[in-house]
């Protein structure tokens, strides 16, 4: 693998941010008056672009979607980002790859400045080069082009981008990784379900075990 710098998704793999997310969700359906699913539905919401999920999960029409996600922004801008908590063992697997100095930077669907904004809260923000979220400002919408962004700023601080990899919970990680020829490395600690695993480059169930995977592979090739 052999990484020159990494991508970090926030939610399910830095920071357990379901409970925020989740009541968020809940009362943004309820404002618009769209039936709220179990909690097990409203649990795949945490990762993928939350319109992404109101409109394919809930089917919900164009104009209640956006309703609905300007609800949900206001509601964890107000409360849900500071409703979660780093996974344990996060924090010493960071400052591991920060001592080894392994650039990192967080590439996540989140809108940037409540990622900003979590990552700060949780102390974080002196060992991350950049956090890139999405922007509609910006015309950030995707993973996808969340990666590239955060690749671009990484580069302009004078980050070698040559081999990134991307580290995730969830599937839509995966395969947004894979389409800007990424390799992902896997967090079974996350929100997605074993299948969602398929397509990433390897799997690590701790995050001891990713900061000494990261290193390993790197040290074996210097």
């Amino acid at each position: 693998m052999n990484p020159t710098c990494v991508l970090l998704d926030l939610d399910g793999t830095l920071v357990a941010s379901a409970p925020g997310i989740i009541a968020s969700a809940r009362t943004a359906l309820i404002r618009v008056g769209a039936v709220v699913p179990d909690e097990g539905v409203l649990r795949t919401f945490v990762g993928p672009p939350m319109y992404q999920s109101f409109r394919e999960v809930l089917g919900l029409d164009e104009p209640t979607a956006r309703t609905a996600l300007e609800a949900y922004r206001a509601e964890y801008a107000r409360a849900g980002a500071v409703n979660s908590a780093l996974f344990a063992g996060i924090r010493e697997a960071i400052e591991t790859l920060d001592a080894a100095r392994m650039p990192m930077a967080v590439a996540t669907s989140k809108v940037e400045d409540q990622a900003v904004r979590m990552i700060r809260h949780h102390g974080l923000g002196d060992l991350i080069t950049t956090v890139c979220g999405t922007s509609d400002e910006a015309g950030r919408t995707s993973k996808r082009s969340v990666i590239r962004e955060c690749l671009a700023r990484l580069s302009g601080s004078g980050v070698d981008v040559a081999r990134p990899v991307m580290v995730g919970d969830r599937a839509y990680d995966v395969a947004s990784a894979a389409a800007e020829q990424l390799p992902t490395v896997y967090v079974q600690w996350g929100y997605g379900s074993p299948i969602e695993a398929v397509g990433a480059a390897t799997s690590v169930r701790s995050p001891s075990e990713l900061a000494a995977l990261l290193l390993a592979s790197t040290s074996a090739t210097a």
